[in-house]
């Protein structure tokens, strides 16, 4: 019976041993993933590259080591390393839209566009939620300078994952460069929400801030004007005109009459205005708007003042800076505010154009 007993409890420590190995295992895989990303963060893309195969060997089945690695290959313009690990990836079981995100950029950096978009397809009949493939199929779009068929790839991501980033970013920056920049000025500010504090929030903040001084004239011009919409319109749609003619640009006019000029505190001024006249009116339940919710709400919050600054902020540094010096404690509220809530964007609760 003793001998039973010493011969059970060695099996139990076997066990213990071996899961604790096993945990440790997996403990530094996770270690030298971690590394590596925040090598890959600081562009260091060789750094991270023998980490991530350390960690892929300590942990093979999680499929997150591969597709970093895969990634870092890319950042190091090695295509084909990147095809070799991302292919056998698309029989992994926990395969995502991501890999064939990833792997249809790398069949089109080596030349293969008919084979990057017949990856893509696959992967949004696979995972139709997939925002970023919706994007990639946009660019591919883009660069053949077919701006109705990438936009419409675009807006096709906004409403499949509409925390998304890149598709209102693209998207907008087509309504800028059209006859309809109302729709730019929504997704964009979508936009500068969902991603903050990069390169394209501030090439984002600037073309706002630009929209607005290119389409609104005050009375010291040769004439008054706000004009958002043409009736030569990108992707023309009747259905869609009512708003921009007989809402959004009537709101803007009303809210920046009291303004002598258009310049960054007039303009989050006449933004205020906008929206407190948008929310009393009953264009409130007949356009619902996501974004328009949002301002609503750091309006209650008290936060409007800061928000306008934040987003408008290239439009002028050196005001904008002024600004926070001159109205630090609001500031900072803001802030802390405002990292705790962001705008709530979901399968029910969203903005694109196609509702109006």
């Amino acid at each position: 019976m003793k001998n039973l007993c010493k011969l059970l409890a060695g099996i139990s420590l076997l066990i213990f041993v071996q899961k604790t190995f096993s945990q440790t295992k997996k403990e530094i895989a996770l270690l030298h993933a971690k590394q590596a990303l925040y090598y890959e963060d600081s562009g260091k893309y060789k750094e991270a590259i023998p980490l991530l195969e350390k960690a892929i060997k300590l942990d093979s089945g999680n499929i997150n080591y591969p597709y970093e690695l895969a990634i870092a290959y890319c950042n190091s313009n090695e295509y084909l390393k990147a095809q070799n690990i991302l292919e056998p990836l698309l029989t992994h079981p926990n395969v995502s839209g991501m890999v064939y995100h990833i792997l249809g950029n790398v069949y089109d950096n080596l030349g293969k566009p008919a084979l990057a978009i017949s990856t893509y397809e696959t992967g949004i009949k696979l995972f139709p939620k997939s925002g970023a493939i919706y994007f990639e199929l946009g660019n591919i779009q883009l660069k053949k300078k077919d701006f109705n068929i990438a936009l419409d790839w675009f807006e096709k991501g906004i409403v499949a994952e509409p925390g998304y980033a890149s598709n209102y970013y693209r998207a907008a920056i087509l309504f800028f460069n059209s006859s309809e920049p109302v729709w730019g000025m929504i997704y964009g500010e979508i936009f500068l929400n969902l991603e903050k504090n990069t390169l394209r929030t501030s090439a984002m903040s600037k073309l706002l801030f630009d929209n607005y001084r290119k389409n609104i004239r005050l009375p010291k011009d040769s004439s008054f004007s706000v004009s958002f919409f043409t009736t030569i319109a990108l992707l023309a749609d009747k259905n869609k005109k009512p708003f921009a003619k007989t809402v959004y640009e009537p709101t803007i006019m009303l809210s920046i009459l009291p303004e002598k000029g258009v310049d960054l505190h007039s303009l989050c001024r006449m933004r205020k205005r906008f929206i407190e006249s948008y929310i009393r009116s009953e264009n409130y339940l007949r356009y619902p708007n996501v974004l328009f919710d949002y301002q609503y709400r750091v309006l209650k919050a008290g936060y409007m003042d800061a928000y306008n600054h934040w987003i408008l902020q290239e439009g002028n540094q050196q005001a904008y800076k002024a600004w926070i010096s001159a109205n630090s404690k609001q500031w900072d509220n803001f802030i802390k505010w405002f990292i705790k809530n962001n705008i709530p964007l979901d399968d029910n609760y969203k903005f694109f154009r196609a509702q109006y």
